[in-house]
């Protein structure tokens, strides 16, 4: 699709033409142009070119000056320093640009979308079955889904995979201590809310794994029923399945608190690759990227050793015949790139399992599962600190619920907008406060660069002041509040006018609104929209304070700023949309 060309853009095609001009050779030369604090743009290209053809840079730059077309994008150039050149667009050509965003008939604010998108699979969000969600488990779920919408946006084909934990040693423990406790669970089932039910089932698990550690003969009768699981025995698949459900439910619960699709076919859990473990191992032992050492199936790496020096390896199968993790992600490997056709694989998974993935991926190339056509990475994120710089724990020293977390979110929020409300009732303020909460949460997560820690600190997120998304929400709901203000008289584009410095700024910000989306979108970096929305929200916050929009000396200068409002409206929501954040039309 045809996408609206970014001032950014316009002018890197007129220097890149005026340089070709004054230097043939340098017809592909890249003239490195920048946002600069001395006029609009600054071009650096020139002293490298300059000195590769021996030429004096500064010559070169005014030769470069002489070719420029002004007027219509550039409106003035000149050399500065050394053989920089200082770039200022013109007024009419910001104006014209972002009236072309706005009326772009697929409402994307010039966003591109992919003629020859590729398919991505992207494993998030992967809770376990019969355990409740805690803080850990934030993280991988927010940068998840908002790096899906951002593919999405610009294109690229998405298939999302949760790869809940829902196999394994942990479930012949559960089904056979349910088996022994047939009230424990049953008196209560289909009585309960999502969470109820799975805090029943958090508890347990607990128990199972009490009598598990301290009984030997229960130890054996759980292991026999991981055999029977293993093999399809119905009464405990049935069983098995019971657990599955139960914490469906409770997972759609959290996730919609969370404001976050997640769709039933899109959770391909452990068990979903059982019957290729067999496969997978065979395979690799075959071909002998795997060998039996003390009995256990192993991919040796020269570089992956232990503390006493011998290699580390990556175990595919126990030496009791038994699976590791790796079986199944490498069958997973397999699936996402014969079946569902991936050309890119991302994980968004805890930096901690760094070591686990790089020698999953390792073994995957040597066995031929990824070819070169094929990139597979690791979207690796830090921890959730407390506001001691500590992981994030309960004062008992327990890890945190995430509903908990949630809970308290909206609560704060909730107060926030009461304080501020003027004319909301009570489920609106509780609508806004579950808004508002839900997005300060997701927002402190993505303007953190996902492989940092970031430090929880409620009081900060629901901030009106600062980098928070209350701040963006606030900001949009301020745009809402003009436009509603004005009546009758609509925004309209006037490229004929004067801008003022603070209309300028606004402006050529909102104008670089398609090219941060793609940046983030190609480098899996939400933090750096959050960073543009932030910048976004402060300039028309100066725009507001220092350009009267509805008692402008002029109709025509009301239309405009109106024009410009309306513009960043548009701009910070469909940017919040991106990261998962509502933005109410009144705060």
């Amino acid at each position: 699709m045809a996408s609206v060309t970014s001032l950014t853009a316009s002018v890197h095609q007129r220097l890149a033409n005026a340089l070709s001009a004054a230097l043939p050779e340098a017809a592909a030369a890249d003239p490195l142009l920048r946002r600069s604090d001395r006029a609009d743009f600054q071009a650096n290209g020139i002293l490298a070119l300059a000195k590769k053809a021996k030429a004096n840079p500064r010559e070169l730059a005014a030769q470069v000056v002489e070719r420029v077309v002004t007027g219509d994008v550039i409106g003035d150039i000149e050399v500065s320093g050394p053989g920089f050149l200082n770039i200022t667009v013109t007024d009419k050509a910001i104006i014209e640009n972002l009236s072309a965003r706005v009326t772009d008939p697929a409402a994307r604010l010039g966003v591109p979308h992919a003629d020859h998108p590729g398919t991505t699979v992207i494993d998030y969000a992967q809770p376990n079955v019969a355990k409740e969600m805690h803080v850990g488990h934030l993280r991988s779920a927010v940068i998840g889904d908002a790096v899906v919408q951002l593919l999405e946006f610009t294109g690229e084909t998405v298939v999302r995979r949760h790869h809940i934990g829902d196999w394994g040693t942990q479930f012949g423990m559960l089904i056979q201590y349910l088996d022994e406790h047939p009230h424990e669970l049953d008196h209560r089932a289909g009585q309960v809310s999502g969470e109820e039910a799975m805090s029943n089932l958090d508890r347990l698990y607990k128990a199972a794994r009490r009598k598990f550690d301290s009984d030997e003969e229960f130890k054996t009768r759980a292991r026999r029923r991981v055999v029977d699981l293993q093999a399809g025995d119905p009464h405990t698949l049935a069983m098995w399945q019971k657990f599955v459900d139960e914490s469906k439910i409770y997972f759609f619960s959290v996730f919609e608190k969370l404001d976050m699709e997640i769709r039933d076919a899109d959770i391909v859990g452990e068990s979903g690759y059982n019957d290729m473990l067999a496969e997978t191992c065979r395979l690799l032992e075959e071909s002998g990227v795997a060998v039996r050492s003390e009995g256990a199936l192993c991919v040796f790496f020269d570089d992956i050793k232990g503390p006493d020096g011998n290699k580390v390896p990556l175990i595919v199968q126990k030496s009791d015949g038994g699976y590791g993790y790796a079986a199944t992600d490498l069958s997973a490997i397999r699936d996402r790139v014969f079946n569902l056709k991936a050309d890119t694989l991302l994980y968004v998974v805890d930096a901690r399992q760094s070591l686990h993935f790089k020698m999953v991926f390792e073994t995957a190339r040597r066995a031929g599962w990824l070819g070169e056509d094929v990139k597979a990475q690791q979207l690796a994120f830090g921890t959730v600190l407390g506001k001691d710089g500590k992981p994030f724990k309960t004062r008992e020293g327990e890890t945190v619920r995430l509903v908990d977390l949630l809970d308290e979110a909206i609560d704060r929020a909730s107060a926030v907008v009461r304080e501020k409300a003027q004319d909301l009732s009570e489920q609106e303020i509780a609508e806004r406060g579950a808004q508002v909460g839900i997005g300060a949460v997701k927002y402190a997560d993505l303007s953190t660069s996902a492989s940092r820690d970031y430090k929880f600190d409620l009081d900060q997120m629901v901030s009106l002041n600062g980098d928070t998304s209350v701040y963006l929400q606030y900001a949009y709901a301020r745009t809402q509040s003009i436009q509603r203000k004005a009546g009758e008289v609509r925004p309209a584009a006037h490229p004929e006018l004067e801008l003022s410095p603070a209309e300028r700024a606004l402006g050529l910000h909102a104008d670089q609104f398609a090219e941060t989306v793609a940046e983030a979108a190609a480098e899996y970096a939400p933090h750096k929209l959050t960073a543009y929305l932030y910048q976004l929200a402060s300039l028309f916050t100066t725009f507001y304070d220092k350009c009267p929009v509805l008692k402008a000396e002029t109709p025509e200068q009301v239309e405009n700023r109106l024009f410009l409002t309306d513009v960043t409206g548009r701009t910070l929501r469909q940017g919040m949309a991106l990261l998962g954040i509502q933005a109410p039309e009144r705060l």
